[in-house]
């Protein structure tokens, strides 16, 4: 088996329009497709990144919580590569997203942070 590269990660929400709105509008991802469901009674947003298809999107009706923290098991995190860590956070600050404190990578010396997608998913910005 080889497996090429990562396909796409799928997010549950609990407010479909706050999710899409910070994952569009605050994220900048491009919407590829956005599909309602009517037996389902549900969403499924396809978004992109610089021409990658990176995150379905999804809402279902009263979704389960899931605990994040502290460190769950399972899926722990997003991480999204900048090239500019202060910049990065300057812009989420003016977006009003709260920003962790920056961390220093122990084996790589480069610096990253955390904040909070709607439903309190971690999401790392780790400068390249």
């Amino acid at each position: 088996m080889k497996i090429e590269k990562l396909h796409h990660v799928a997010i549950i929400c609990s407010d479909y329009q706050k999710s899409k709105k910070f994952y569009t509008g605050i994220l900048g991802f491009a919407i590829d497709k956005e599909i309602y469901r009517e037996e389902r009674k549900s969403y499924k947003l396809d978004l992109s990144l610089n021409g990658q298809y990176l995150i379905e999107l999804f809402s279902f009706p009263k979704p389960p919580s899931r605990p994040s923290r502290p460190e769950a098991r399972g899926l722990r995190h997003i991480a999204f590569g900048v090239s500019n860590l202060s910049e990065t956070i300057d812009y989420l600050k003016s977006k009003k997203i709260a920003v962790e404190e920056v961390r220093i990578d122990e084996f790589t010396n480069k610096q990253f942070t955390f904040i909070a997608d709607p439903d309190d998913l971690p999401i790392e910005f780790y400068e390249l």
